[in-house]
């Protein structure tokens, strides 16, 4: 026998610290215990079906009812359920994985480390970073360049590195090594007058002189996602990536994409190092390399960079990095069977070709007078809740957020900004009913700060 929706709740509130979660407010509110799930849509405990515009944390890309990942899963916990990758130790199913990964990666990556969070990939590319530069005799280069409202995870170097400060001063993470440069948010930081790329020109101008100013020989990294996911879909202008790649290559500067939300088919290619023509040193994948099944992450990295710590070796005796649950057999069969269905199913081509009937629909939301700066790529995107009174207690974006829970569609709100990025399945009747919802739920919301 189940246990009833009620029970569960005072469980939930009794036992569970709950992540990302405004605490003193949820000990007076009720926990939504989530049953099951379908295709895109999930079940709580009481039967109410929601329609997921967020892929839960950006991650379900393949919905919540891939019988074959499951079938995955079980047929290797079956046959081996664990084994480590330290000392040179393998399993089939991560050669398997690490080759199909390196098939598909962008130009001139050629290794793959794998870890289990996004967060983990990246603080791992920082260290790989660090060992690179000491080891080709430039000990100095530490310093990372984040970016403003970026977000890169929330360990502790990690919460530093997202350029939000809710994420890092409430606990005392400083680095002295981090540094930021500005965001690339066109709509919200041109001078007026400015065009897309005069403002790429500028932004690039910017990161020269910080490189400079910091000295060129004391900055290891620039880290950056091709669209900033949880800053507010931030999608760059053309030239940006191509004017800031030509900094970093004058200054020797490597660039990780942190291709978390990005990669695996979220902006209408399988990375978005694609999108937008990066050519990353180092890039860092999670979420979609399972659909979030099971946790896995991975690094790929240049050639140069992977025999530069093979000659490492030589001197250290091993590379000391690495964690438990790298290289999860399961985790890799999983991750494989996820990239046969991105690719039996064409479901890159199916993003883009639903990603235009989605950007139409979220572009026509300005019909709205409290939405502003709609924008988005392939099946991610965000915009500005504006509420027409000036009253600092109106927190606009929250309150859409809990008006579309309540309409049963789960988006998300970051300050009064809501970011979209449903399952990647979503087929077009249920783009539909995603706007249908959202529309609703603007209305309502509308009405309620008039």
């Amino acid at each position: 026998m189940s246990t009833p929706a009620i029970e569960l709740d005072r469980l939930d509130h009794r036992y569970h610290m709950h992540s990302f979660t405004h605490l003193s407010e949820f000990e007076q509110q009720r926990s939504v215990v989530i049953e099951r799930g379908d295709g895109v849509f999930l079940i709580d405990a009481a039967g109410n079906r929601y329609l997921d515009a967020m892929s839960s944390l950006w991650c379900t890309t393949l919905g919540y009812s891939e019988t074959r990942l499951a079938d995955a899963a079980y047929e290797q916990l079956s046959k081996l359920p664990y084994s480590h990758t330290f000392r040179g130790r393998s399993n089939e199913k991560l050669i398997q994985l690490a080759q199909r990964l390196i098939e598909i990666a962008p130009e001139g990556l050629s290794k793959v480390f794998f870890a289990g969070s996004g967060s983990e990939a990246n603080e791992s590319a920082i260290k790989l970073a660090w060992s690179y530069h000491k080891f080709k005799g430039y000990p100095e280069k530490r310093k990372i360049i984040s970016r403003s409202n970026g977000y890169h995870g929330s360990t502790i170097f990690a919460t530093r590195l997202s350029g939000m400060p809710q994420m890092y001063e409430y606990t005392s993470a400083d680095f002295p090594e981090i540094i930021y440069a500005k965001s690339p948010g066109y709509f919200s930081s041109e001078v007026q007058g400015e065009s897309e790329d005069e403002f790429s020109e500028r932004l690039a101008d910017d990161l020269e002189q910080q490189i400079l100013s910091e000295g060129s020989n004391t900055v290891a990294a620039f880290i950056a996602e091709p669209v900033m996911g949880v800053g507010g879909v931030i999608v760059p202008p053309k030239s940006y990536f191509e004017k800031i790649q030509a900094v970093l290559n004058r200054y020797g500067v490597l660039f990780i994409a942190d291709e978390v939300v990005c990669g695996f088919g979220r902006t209408g290619n399988m990375f978005g190092s694609t999108t937008f023509n990066i050519k990353p040193d180092l890039l860092t994948v999670a979420k979609g390399l399972s659909s979030a099944y099971f946790p896995i992450s991975a690094v790929f990295l240049k050639s140069e960079i992977y025999q530069t710590l093979v000659d490492a070796t030589t001197q250290t005796g091993v590379f000391s990095h690495g964690f438990t649950y790298s290289g999860h057999p399961v985790g890799a069969a999983i991750a494989l069977e996820t990239l046969s269905i991105i690719e039996e199913r064409g479901i890159v081509d199916h993003v883009s070709r639903v990603g235009e009937i989605f950007q139409c629909e979220i572009h026509k939301l300005r019909e709205f007078e409290s939405i502003e700066n709609t924008r988005g790529i392939g099946l991610m995107a965000g915009f500005e809740v504006i509420p027409k009174r000036s009253d600092s207690e109106v927190h606009a974006g929250n309150l859409l957020m809990d008006i579309a829970e309540r309409n049963r569609l789960f988006i998300r709100a970051v300050g009064n900004t809501i970011v979209l990025a449903p399952p990647l399945i979503i087929s077009v009747d249920e783009i539909n009913e995603l706007i249908k919802r959202l529309k609703l739920s603007i209305d309502e919301m509308q009405r309620t700060i008039a």
